[in-house]
């Protein structure tokens, strides 16, 4: 509603002719700005209240019904809520409104004008388009970025179709309907509710306009996703919810991008400016953003960042307190800010990128200091590469660079190096980083490390001592980069779209192109093993569950006719985080074999459940090393792989048919694949229809081989195709998750049984 004793306050209305002007006179506005004129002037004039038969308006039907089908809004908690729904509509789009009068427009005797202001600036002014007028038109006029235009007159009201700019400011309007009669009085309507304005991907002339469908629905409309975890060769698909459209989502988003990203005015109309605030807002290294990130081992005063689900419960306290949430790594940063970004219209995917290089100097390149025993060379080594690092792309064109750089943009949240004097990185070109231009804006240099630099090894013997180069490595980052396939399931491969193929002339082109406009250029040597006789190969086996032993094996072939080699191995297994930080050593053991010419020889190393247990971080992932050396040819290799045991999935027991507005009971559980007891287990379990995650305990101990089970019940509240997300921990195990997708139906479907 608005404020219906508007009638008493036409001393502000005065200042009608002050707020509704256009740059020429134009017949549609017999009203034009008085010289000099601006939003302040209202306060100043007045008059006495009208006394003729003034057209007033009585109240404005946002018709959210219709508006949300057309703009794909209709999901927003804050057009479907029962008590005071709001307006959400996308710009450049024109949605609809019924306005209430006191009496019969007559569009030769009456005005009408639309005047919107944004709703949390200071000072709202027509130069920086937050303060826009709108006359009401019989059709529209191209002169006009905004337009209102009469679509129905009826007895006591009109319907208006209003056309917004497409580069319009994202974020809360107000409104203001101001009446006058030619010659006459004037009145004012000021409209109580606000108007969300989002971007549009729909719209063509929207900066961020997605041809695509399925991408369209994907990157905007979908609320559950998938985020990749694990390594490159032990995966670990995670259920995420991003939420966008539930209770508070988007006021949270509005205000982390607004009161944290301090994107203020016209900078909002501008996807570039507002997806690189918002990398920077979600973290809380340089400001109140909404996560604080831990790469520890100790969570205490917060929450571990593999007990997340989604992004709800993380902005909704968030929101509350507007205090940093404890706490979060890659994937609950991208977790996050795919939900801003989805949320304000922005076309966002989750990405993994498998063996990502952090490059700290600069130099495209991840060098490695090692002794004689293996060990890194702490005061040397500042590069790292993680096993596994999770970034968003947005969708957007690229008018500030170059039009051949449109299309999907890395932005990443998590705070590892500063750009700008603030931990964000992008938009990113991922056009521009496949074609090597690693100077473009923004952060080109270091995504372009994260997919493809080379790994370099060295050997270090002591200071001022030369190192020997033990390798170099052009083909183990960026293994794999991955996101969630439109509308399925699924992993869809897209390490193509970021460079081309490994060990082809393009991708060392390419290379060589990025390192001649780096500053920081280190010398490139190849290895060429095919002048050593002995040829090895360091294999593991995969698909291990976590409780069950695993071997490294190192196979060393002689190509030698004749000769006979002596072999010094080394083989070494470490546990380590995600981010390649090493932890303690779980097992290393020493060989000296005598490898016979035209034959293999192949050495083992055991690892079992009780030797790793105790040691392992985060993900349960190891780094595997092996160092040879060849005694008699003084020839060296060297070789490392990532490892992860997979722990067990959470499963669900799930009713055969699902209604909407019923409640339906489902089992979940978990089958305990260690050779120990799992004691004080927990499940906790989102679901359609729940307002909060709902925690299970297992009241009992749960023997080896067997399953922890718990048992929860849900109403979900609509039809549709919907997820279940569940994860598990106890003291002996953590990190465990699973999810189903379910149909909730709208009706019961009568089955008769026969026979």
């Amino acid at each position: 509603m608005g404020r219906a004793d508007s009638v008493n306050r036409c001393s502000w209305c005065s200042g009608f002719r002050a707020r509704f002007w256009t740059d020429r006179d134009s017949p549609s506005n017999p009203w034009p700005k008085p010289q000099g004129a601006d939003e302040t002037d209202r306060a100043a004039l007045s008059e006495e209240p009208p006394k003729e038969d003034i057209l007033i308006v009585r109240e404005i039907d946002p018709c959210l019904e219709e508006n949300g089908i057309n703009h794909y809004t209709d999901k927003y908690d804050l057009m479907r809520r029962k008590v005071e729904p709001k307006l959400v509509v996308r710009r450049g789009q024109s949605f609809k409104l019924i306005l209430k009068l006191s009496r019969k427009y007559d569009h030769e005797r009456d005005g009408i004008s639309f005047i919107f202001t944004a709703d949390d600036e200071d000072k709202n002014s027509y130069g920086q388009k937050t303060l826009i007028a709108a006359p009401l038109l019989r059709k529209a006029d191209k002169s006009f970025i905004w337009n209102a235009v009469v679509e129905h007159e009826g007895e006591s009201s009109v319907s208006v179709n209003i056309f917004t700019d497409p580069e319009a400011a994202v974020g809360r309007w107000k409104l203001d309907v101001d009446t006058k009669i030619i010659d006459g009085g004037a009145y004012c309507y000021s409209w109580e509710k606000e108007i969300y304005m989002l971007f549009n991907p729909w719209c063509k002339k929207d900066r961020v306009y997605l041809s695509s469908e399925e991408w369209r629905t994907e990157a905007v409309l979908n609320d559950t996703g998938i985020i990749w975890r694990g390594t490159f060769n032990r995966m670990k698909p995670v259920i995420w919810k991003y939420d966008q459209f539930d209770t508070n989502i988007l006021d949270c988003s509005l205000y982390v991008l607004h009161e944290v990203g301090l994107v203020r005015g016209a900078k909002r109309s501008d996807p570039v400016k507002v997806a690189r605030a918002l990398a920077a807002a979600v973290n809380s290294a340089d400001d109140d953003g909404v996560i604080m990130g831990n790469w520890s081992e100790d969570f205490s005063g917060g929450t571990s960042p593999t007990k997340w689900i989604g992004s709800k419960e993380i902005l909704r306290k968030y929101y509350k307190k507007k205090k940093p949430v404890k706490f979060g790594q890659c994937w609950v940063f991208s977790g996050v800010l795919t939900t801003i970004c989805r949320a304000l219209g922005l076309p966002t995917r989750t990405v993994t990128n498998y063996s990502s290089a952090h490059d700290t100097q600069g130099s495209l390149t991840v060098d490695y200091f090692l002794n004689q025993d293996g060990d890194m060379v702490e005061d040397l080594n500042s590069d790292s590469v993680w096993t596994f690092h999770v970034w968003n792309e947005v969708w957007m064109c690229r008018s500030d660079v170059d039009e051949k750089f449109d299309g999907w943009q890395v932005i990443d949240a998590t705070p590892q190096e500063q750009s700008e004097d603030i931990y964000q990185v992008g938009p990113a070109s991922v056009g521009a980083i496949k074609h090597g231009d690693v100077l473009k804006p923004y952060d080109n240099g270091f995504v372009f490390a994260e997919v493809n630099a080379d790994k370099v090894y060295w050997r270090y013997t002591g200071p001022n001592k030369p190192l020997k180069l033990l390798r170099k490595d052009t083909q183990s980052i960026g293994k794999l980069i991955c996101t969630k396939a439109p509308g399925v399931f699924e992993m869809l491969d897209i390490t193509y779209i970021y460079k081309h193929p490994e060990k082809t002339f393009k991708e060392r082109h390419t290379m060589l192109k990025a390192l001649q406009q780096s500053r920081n250029i280190f010398a490139r040597y190849y290895l060429n093993e095919d002048f050593n006789d002995i040829h090895f190969d360091f294999l593991l086996k995969d698909d291990i569950k976590i409780g069950e032993p695993f071997s490294v094996n190192l196979v060393m072939t002689n190509r030698n006719e004749t000769k006979d080699y002596k072999v010094r191995v080394l083989l070494r297994v470490d546990v380590t985080d995600y981010t390649g930080s090493i932890g303690e050593i779980v097992q290393r053991r020493n060989f000296d074999v005598n490898v016979k010419a035209k034959s293999l020889h192949e050495v083992s190393l055991e690892v079992n459940y009780q030797q790793y247990a105790k040691k392992l971080m985060d993900q349960a992932t190891f780094k595997i090393l092996c160092f040879a050396n060849v005694e008699d040819t003084n020839f060296e290799y060297y070789a490392e792989d990532d490892f992860r045991v997979r722990k067990p999935d959470v499963k669900f027991s799930i009713p055969e048919k699902i209604i909407e507005g019923k409640e339906a009971t489902v089992v979940v559980f978990l089958e305990n694949s260690l050779p120990v007891p799992l004691k004080k287990g927990e499940f906790t379990v989102e679901a359609p229809g729940l307002n909060r995650p709902v925690r299970i305990k297992v009241k009992s101990a749960v023997a080896p081989g067997e399953k922890a089970v718990g048992e929860f019940k849900f109403t979900p509240s609509r039809s549709g195709v919907y997820s279940i997300a569940a994860k598990f921990v106890c003291r002996e195990m953590d990190d465990c998750d699973g999810y189903k997708v379910i149909k909730v139906q709208y009706s019961p479907v009568d089955i008769n049984v026969t026979g």
